[in-house]
């Protein structure tokens, strides 16, 4: 199964005695993320329902793990019938499917707020109808939008530049909602800027560090848009398994956001001089406009998922791009 995939599941094998055996759904389970959570669920001997339209998830990066634990099933997250009866064979949900791009956000409101907002509602409906089964969900750091103070914290209040950084705010206040009125237990879980293997540079919205190792392996220089100054948490998608994990064993009752992260920013700059060091080349970035929508500054304070989840960054920002510098190159 290559890096990141065996390595992620070895990793969190002491946590089986507390998590206890179950089956959960995790929408969105064939993406980037996604895949690498089904991989950490199976070595805890969990069964899966990946439920997946396969728009930008990908089969592969789970057929490792297709069979008597783990199953497919093709469909849509706004298909509220469909969402029903999956939740309704299981303990409770891991929520991944979305749209995740700010630019598509911008470019395709509509479409953001549909599947990101509509689709997260039909999670937390479902729940409520089956004796609120806990909804672990993938909010983002967007929610925070361009602050004047850093590391931003979950007590700040949301401001978001973006359709995309809206809609996810948007979840988090239904989900708050429901454990008011409902008692439907969850969590959203703010991302920041999540790399690692499985994650497909083909697409100019992919993540950056995807994209640079693609020109990288090819050399080819990457384009930097903006002046390169722009900060960035980059956090290694095996610590934020970790953290969807802890949040679902959590016995914490009603709505919590927590922060994802490393804690630690870098420059869009001085990334690419450290993948560069990585690989052993000097090859110069080109400079592109600003994209629209994008913030300028990201770090995160993660000191209440560390103080309430036990939530700790294992992997080091050179540590997490060397192994995915390798699994590219494999």
């Amino acid at each position: 199964m290559g890096i990141g995939g065996d390595n992620i599941a070895i990793q969190f094998n002491h946590l089986q005695k507390d998590f206890g055996l179950a089956k959960y759904l995790v929408t969105g389970g064939a993406g980037f993320i996604g895949s690498h959570l089904v991989s950490a669920l199976n070595g805890l001997d969990h069964q899966v329902i990946v439920l997946d339209n396969l728009s930008s998830g990908r089969r592969e990066n789970i057929e490792n793990w297709l069979g008597p634990n783990t199953c497919l099933v093709e469909g849509d997250i706004r298909d509220q019938s469909l969402v029903e009866n999956l939740l309704a064979e299981t303990a409770g949900a891991f929520h991944l499917a979305a749209l995740v791009s700010v630019p598509q956000s911008i470019e395709r409101p509509t479409e953001s707020f549909s599947i990101n907002l509509e689709g997260t509602l039909n999670l937390l409906e479902a729940s409520r109808k089956q004796g609120n089964k806990k909804i672990v969900f993938a909010s983002s750091a967007a929610v925070y939008g361009n602050r004047h103070s850093y590391p931003v914290s979950e007590t700040m209040a949301g401001q978001p530049i973006s359709p995309y950084g809206l809609h996810k705010l948007m979840c988090e206040q239904h989900a708050e909602l429901f454990a008011n009125l409902y008692n439907v237990n969850s969590v959203g879980m703010r991302f920041f800027n999540v790399y690692g293997p499985r994650q497909d540079p083909s697409s100019p919205y992919s993540g950056v560090i995807s994209i640079f190792i693609d020109r990288l392996r090819r050399g080819l220089a990457p384009t930097i848009y903006g002046d390169g100054s722009q900060t960035r948490d980059f956090v290694y998608v095996g610590d934020v398994v970790q953290a969807l994990i802890k949040a679902m064993n959590s016995k914490k009752q009603g709505f919590a956001a927590y922060n994802v992260g490393r804690g630690e920013s870098v420059t869009i700059n001085m990334l690419w001089q450290i993948l560069c060091d990585v690989v052993g080349t000097n090859l110069p970035a080109k400079l592109g406009p600003a994209r629209e929508g994008e913030i300028h500054t990201s770090l995160a304070n993660i000191s209440k998922i560390e103080a309430e989840l036990g939530y700790k960054a294992e992997i080091t920002l050179q540590e997490g791009l060397i192994k995915t510098y390798e699994w590219a190159t494999q």
